[in-house]
């Protein structure tokens, strides 16, 4: 029951990830925004996610999970309501400082409080199986683009883009309160729950676990391991959130229609459970390898495509990309579990999401500056994908080196 509530609300939580959807509406309404100032909507929302995250790990310390979710659900309320009432066409400038303040601030920190809480609690009852638990939990955030895309797409046709936002906002207020009564971590006794403190019962981060893997956040910034992991999921991540930024439009320009691009949600959500079941059944290793191929593989394919312009190279890539975007949080949430202990895993995997942050600013803003310099052309950021595929790989191999070593294998 956890599990599938923890999935239904990630499901909704995940048109962060459909914000591509929105761009092409938005710049009809708003035909003076350029690519790039409309990109920082999205750059904002995942930056202001991943500090929701990591506020999230503290405020769960203290108090119960499902209260951070609640908490979560009227910063998204307030966040979309207040789009629908003060953006206004005939002042583009100030509805797109207002978009970044309700969509990237509200919006992203809403759905990281959330995020986090749900993740850092249901994960807990599958002692063994964090890859399993981890994927599908987050394929229900990585298909939420697609499938509340759908929804935008069908309601800014009849009431207009600028009060779809009003509308998503009351459902996803709505559906995390209801489901917040569901999640909990285990107490003593039950699956997961042997050694880990009470719900809501402070855990001081400098105090040492007698645990060999329950590190304190502390205690992990010290180890060499979490540095080189956040530099592979930067390098993994800033090619994904290269191609979700811009999915709806490069569909358009290879002659596919805009919601075909989100199909990219479908194979991000996948990737989810499709890598952490990898996890659990060939090891930590052997799944970032394979994460890390399919990276590269898309960004050739990508790469093909804009040479070419044959759209079957770009359609090829789409999944490609998407599985190894969709996978890498899923082995980012098991890898933190592993390798750093349950006790102090909401604020320590909270933080190593930071390590997106990065990637928001190099694959949204960075390949929409090189389009525009290309009059236009996607071939620069396709070859930046591949780019950043070579470089995760050569993370990929310094992390294994490195956990040999320190005997985190």
């Amino acid at each position: 029951m956890r599990l599938i509530s923890g999935t239904v609300m990630l499901l909704f939580l995940g048109l962060i990830y459909g914000w591509s959807i929105f761009r092409a509406p938005l710049t009809e309404v708003f035909p003076d925004w350029t690519p790039t100032r409309i990109s920082l909507t999205f750059t904002l929302s995942i930056v202001f996610y991943c500090t929701g995250g990591f506020i999230s790990g503290k405020l769960t310390a203290k108090i119960a999970h499902r209260t951070v979710i609640r908490i979560s659900a009227l910063m998204i309320l307030i966040g979309f309501v207040l789009i629908t009432a003060l953006l206004e066409p005939q002042e583009p400038d100030r509805s797109l400082y207002l978009l970044y303040i309700f969509y990237g601030v509200f919006g992203g920190c809403g759905v990281g409080l959330s995020y986090n809480s749900i993740v850092g609690a249901v994960v807990r009852w599958f002692p063994g199986r964090a890859g399993m638990a981890s994927g599908v939990l987050l394929l229900g955030f990585g298909v939420g683009g697609l499938a509340l895309g759908s929804v935008v797409n069908a309601l800014s046709g009849v009431i207009g883009i600028i009060n779809v936002f009003a509308v998503l906002g009351a459902m996803m207020a709505a559906i995390l309160f209801a489901l917040s009564f569901v999640i909990r971590i285990p107490a003593a006794g039950e699956p997961g729950g042997a050694g880990l403190a009470p719900e809501g019962a402070k855990t001081p981060e400098g105090q040492s676990s007698p645990a060999k893997r329950d590190y304190t956040l502390t205690a992990m910034l010290k180890t060499p391991v979490f540095w080189v992991l956040a530099l592979w999921i930067t390098a993994s991540s800033t090619g994904g959130l290269l191609v979700i930024n811009s999915a709806a439009n490069i569909a358009v320009f290879f002659g596919a229609p805009a919601v075909l691009g989100l199909a990219i949600s479908v194979f991000n959500g996948v990737g989810r459970p499709a890598l952490g079941l990898a996890y659990d059944r060939f090891g930590r290793k052997r799944a970032m390898f394979m994460n890390t191929a399919l990276l590269l593989l898309g960004g050739v394919s990508f790469v093909l495509g804009a040479v070419t312009g044959l759209a079957v190279f770009i359609f090829i890539g789409v999944p490609l990309i998407g599985l190894s975007y969709g996978g890498t949080p899923a082995l980012t949430s098991a890898t933190v579990m592993g390798f750093f202990g349950p006790q102090h895993y909401a604020v320590n995997f909270a933080t190593v999401t930071f390590s997106i942050l990065p990637a928001a600013i190099i694959g949204p803003l960075v390949s929409s500056r090189l389009q525009e310099n290309a009059g236009g052309s996607y071939l620069p950021a396709f070859l930046m994908v591949v780019a950043v595929g070579i470089v995760a790989l050569v993370f990929a191999i310094f992390l294994g080196v490195l956990c040999k070593k320190r005997g985190f294998e």
